[in-house]
């Protein structure tokens, strides 16, 4: 049987994942909630505390406890936004789509952990005209249906999954490959140039959202992580 306060950090957790409370909102008060799911206030502020460790909410004292805007610099490496860097740059930043479809999840990749349709798209991100990076991802049409009315132009659609779908988990993993067939064609490079290549996955709760892999030209990219000491 699942404990109360584990009930009422999922409700709670489910309407600000689902959008129903959205970033700023402020959540009912301890009284009210206290009174909805006749408990005490111990339950509630230990539902509460559960979602502002996970960093969906934020409490601040005497005014109350507020759904959080999602933070990429709250991990060790963020989720980028390749427009903002590209613009940082002082460049001029357009995403050029080469391919987009709604597909089955193992047409794109066998090994993707989504289940069911997911919006495919292709595309290079561009930095004063020129390549900055080739992109391939697969966002979940189970978990994001909205993106399937998405225009991706002059954005893509990692900017737009930032600006709409709160995240609460990433996996980053980063090697070095040579750019293929279709990858280096896009990136206007010979086949088997060194690029730095970047696949992400990023989860809301349980549910897997998007997958993504980034090639970057070698010398043209640099990731950078921030953190101190453990205590």
């Amino acid at each position: 049987m699942t404990a109360l306060h584990e009930r009422i950090r999922t409700d709670i957790e489910k309407k600000i994942l689902g959008g129903e409370l959205k970033p700023g909102d402020r959540l009912p008060i301890e009284h009210d909630l206290m009174a909805e799911y006749g408990c005490s206030r111990m339950t509630v502020n230990k539902a509460i505390s559960a979602l502002a460790a996970a960093g969906l909410v934020q409490r601040k004292r005497k005014a109350g406890t507020f759904v959080a805007t999602p933070q990429a610099h709250a991990m060790v490496l963020d989720i980028p936004d390749l427009a903002d860097e590209v613009r940082g740059r002082g460049q001029a930043y357009r995403y050029r789509l080469l391919h987009r479809e709604v597909c089955n999840a193992a047409k794109v990749d066998a090994s993707l952990e989504i289940e069911g349709d997911v919006l495919w798209t292709v595309g290079v991100h561009m930095a004063d005209g020129k390549p900055f990076a080739h992109e391939s991802r697969a966002v979940s049409l189970s978990a994001v249906p909205d993106i399937d009315e998405a225009v991706f132009d002059p954005e893509g659609p990692g900017t737009w999954l930032l600006r709409h779908v709160p995240w609460t988990e990433a996996e980053t993993r980063i090697s070095a490959s040579g750019a293929m067939d279709g990858e280096a064609q896009a990136l206007r490079v010979p086949e088997q140039t060194p690029c730095l290549t970047v696949t992400r996955r990023t989860w809301r709760a349980d549910e897997h959202v998007t997958a993504v892999r980034q090639l970057f030209l070698g010398g043209s990219y640099s990731l950078v992580a921030h953190f101190g000491a453990s205590q």
